[in-house]
């Protein structure tokens, strides 16, 4: 009995603690456009929730991925910074993509490799991230966006990410767009390739949502993905957060790392 009673308080202050934790994760990644899908898979990995199988937390964390993308999208889009014709060519190919990630099947040992290795990437391009890009730009390569699209599409359906966090830094880089333009792009892509994803789920029979728990915390993240995209859209600059964010997808990276090897 006393046993019983100190697991269900265990799990109560989890419950906080994890709150807690995707209302910080949903305000650093909404600032910069992003759903957040890495970070919540980084959060969950270190509570209970982490036992869970990929298929759960894919299908889970995608649809926090729609409430805190659409919000980010909404806000940037609002202060004039989307381009439809910087976000059209990457999210052609990556919906069919990202639902043909989505639907198939892989060994688990395979994907908390996967997730791992996408987590260490995220807090290598989260450090190295430039708030300033050269103001000369370079015009978008249709066909590169292409590939770079169905690339990220493809691998975001198979990890359970929107894949944001590998296009900002991509259209960074090409100089294809400046911070606040990556952003909205990336948040607009985002939503898509999530949804298309969990339809890839549902029509492969996958799809079994938890959505008592997920009522907790979409309500978590809509209070960040406000905060952090209001920020973002307006004041930008994001430097002192980085460091932040970046031990956290460490520390869970690192956590599946060790059990991989170990098991």
């Amino acid at each position: 009995m006393i046993l019983w009673q100190g697991a269900g308080i265990y799990l109560q202050y989890e419950l906080y603690l994890l709150f807690a934790g995707l209302v910080i994760i949903a305000t650093l990644y909404s600032s910069v456009g992003h759903g957040g899908a890495s970070g919540y898979l980084a959060i969950l990995s270190l509570t209970s929730y982490g036992i869970m199988n990929y298929v759960w937390l894919k299908q889970h964390v995608w649809v926090m991925n729609l409430v805190v993308a659409s919000i980010a999208f909404y806000h940037y889009n609002r202060a004039g910074y989307h381009n439809p014709k910087l976000t059209t060519p990457f999210i052609i190919t990556s919906i069919p993509m990202a639902f043909i990630g989505g639907m198939l099947k892989i060994n688990p040992d395979v994907y908390d490799l996967l997730l791992s290795l996408t987590l260490l990437w995220a807090a290598y391009k989260v450090l190295r991230y430039e708030d300033r890009v050269d103001n000369l730009m370079i015009r978008l390569r249709i066909r590169e966006a292409y590939l770079w699209g169905a690339g990220i599409g493809f691998a975001s359906g198979i990890i359970g990410v929107g894949g944001g966090i590998f296009l900002s830094p991509i259209i960074l880089l090409k100089r294809w767009g400046d911070v606040k333009s990556a952003a909205a792009t990336a948040a607009a892509f985002i939503f898509l390739n999530s949804l298309s994803g969990l339809i890839g789920m549902g029509v492969s029979s996958q799809l079994n949502l938890d959505w008592s728990l997920l009522t907790v915390l979409i309500f978590a993240i809509v209070i960040g993905g406000m905060i952090g995209s209001v920020y973002g859209a307006k004041y930008a600059k994001q430097r002192a957060v980085r460091g932040i964010l970046a031990v956290v997808l460490l520390i869970a990276a690192m956590k599946r790392v060790i059990e991989y090897t170990i098991i």
